[in-house]
């Protein structure tokens, strides 16, 4: 008898859940497209995203789906390969039809999905730090854009150690070099002298790092202070840390800031060597609130007491919420009604305070500077108040024009000097 009535009752559960979603005209299950490499250079730091958003997903299922339908994850792997990420995505969109994306790492995956999610109208969000220099209806980014990372991380090199030769390492695509333009910028407008900047690029999957780090040593050479300014992506940091260790620089000779390596890229690493370097992110595992507590401790009870928690994980957890809510308001998955929906939510962050999303499709959130520490985590040494998010950079002349507002000028690229609205896709 208990047993016919659970059953009863998870039945009429069921087609209460299937009448809600009827009566708001949404088709069942409400797909949730996950589009990380699991696989190649980049899985060191995709896969743990992969597993944030189906942590995601199940939690939102236990809460009674959305609109009264489940949620689908549908995951697939893009394998480090550029083109490879479109191809994935144009699946998403039209094999499997999902409702929203969550994906990509590299600037130069995102890009090549843009066009994809443009031309089939998707809905994508962007977890990582990145170059800004774009806009896009389609797209939702909820990692740091520069003023948000880069140039805080350049003003603490600055004023509180003293740098005075910046050696700007990077991985050779399109973050790693709009980043550094940026940089290289705005250090010319502080006083830094173009022979006091130095810039090197080097492969995804890069090993041999001998000659770099003492092409950075022969910087100081004159007895200025040298800073590493890093945006190596993947699994090159594991080489470039060791030759660190190895030519024996410590972070009190030549400190390096990475924008790239977090809790998830440490893990790999023997950081004994590297106690002192530092990471500006907008968010750490170490953050002391409640939030984060939870939150930690939900994914460590999930996946394993070894796993460690990062910013983009942070960024997706964000970013997710907010889609939820924005798809619950708006009553409906029609991307051009979320999209709507999405300027205005907020959330708070697991740091602290509230994040925005602002009419640029960028979020408002604090920035950090953590040392790393022996066991792989960081002590947050410097906080600020909640940044807003700027597409397009004040330090490049062609870009302090430009505006970027969904809500009100329906233009990502708005020139306030000539008062129209600039649609380059050659920019995307």
């Amino acid at each position: 008898m208990t047993f016919i009535k659970k059953t009863l009752a998870a039945s009429t559960a069921v087609l209460a859940l299937t009448a809600a979603a009827q009566a708001q005209d949404v088709s069942c299950p409400i797909k949730v497209g996950v589009l990380h490499s699991l696989s190649g250079t980049m899985a060191i730091s995709e896969t743990t995203l992969k597993d944030t958003i189906l942590m995601l997903v199940d939690q939102q299922n236990e809460k009674g789906g959305l609109l009264g339908c489940e949620l689908e994850a549908v995951v697939v792997d893009p394998a480090s390969d550029w083109p490879l990420f479109a191809e994935k995505a144009r699946e998403l969109l039209t094999v499997h039809e999902v409702d929203v994306i969550f994906g990509n790492w590299t600037s130069v995956s995102r890009k090549s999905v843009l066009p994809v999610i443009e031309e089939l109208n998707g809905l994508l969000f962007y977890p990582v730090q990145y170059e800004g220099e774009e806009s896009s209806k389609n797209v939702f980014y909820t990692g740091a854009a520069p003023n948000q990372q880069a140039i805080p991380a350049t003003d603490y090199f600055l004023e509180e150690l003293g740098v005075e030769k910046f050696a700007l390492l990077g991985t050779d695509y399109v973050y790693p070099r709009t980043t550094n333009n940026i940089l290289e910028a705005y250090l010319k407008d502080n006083g830094i002298a173009e022979e006091d900047i130095f810039v090197n690029y080097t492969p995804f999957g890069h090993s041999d790092w001998s000659k770099i780090v003492a092409d950075v040593v022969a910087l100081g050479a004159d007895g200025k202070k040298v800073g590493v300014i890093s945006t190596i992506n993947g699994d090159a940091n594991i080489g470039f840390y060791k030759e660190l260790a190895a030519a024996g620089i410590s972070a009190d000779d030549i400190p390096v800031v990475a924008f790239s390596v977090g809790e998830e890229e440490l893990s790999g690493l023997d950081t004994s060597n590297l106690v002192g370097h530092l990471a500006a992110w907008n968010y750490f595992q170490s953050a002391d609130t409640e939030a984060n507590a939870e939150f930690v401790e939900t994914w460590k009870a999930k996946m394993g007491e070894e796993r460690v928690t990062n910013d983009p994980m942070e960024a997706h957890y964000i970013g997710f919420n907010m889609w939820v809510n924005a798809v619950t308001e708006a009553g409906t998955t029609d991307v051009d009604t979320v999209e709507q929906a999405m300027i205005g939510q907020t959330f708070p962050n697991l740091t602290g305070g509230i994040a925005e999303m602002l009419p640029n499709h960028h979020l408002s959130k604090p920035v950090l500077i953590g040392e790393i520490q022996a066991d792989g985590q960081f002590d947050i040494i410097s906080e600020t108040d909640v940044v807003p998010g700027d597409a397009w950079t004040d330090f490049l002349p062609e870009s302090a024009v430009l505006i970027s507002d969904w809500k009100d000028l329906k233009c990502g690229m708005y020139n306030t000097e000539t008062k129209t609205c600039v649609q380059l896709k050659s920019n995307y």
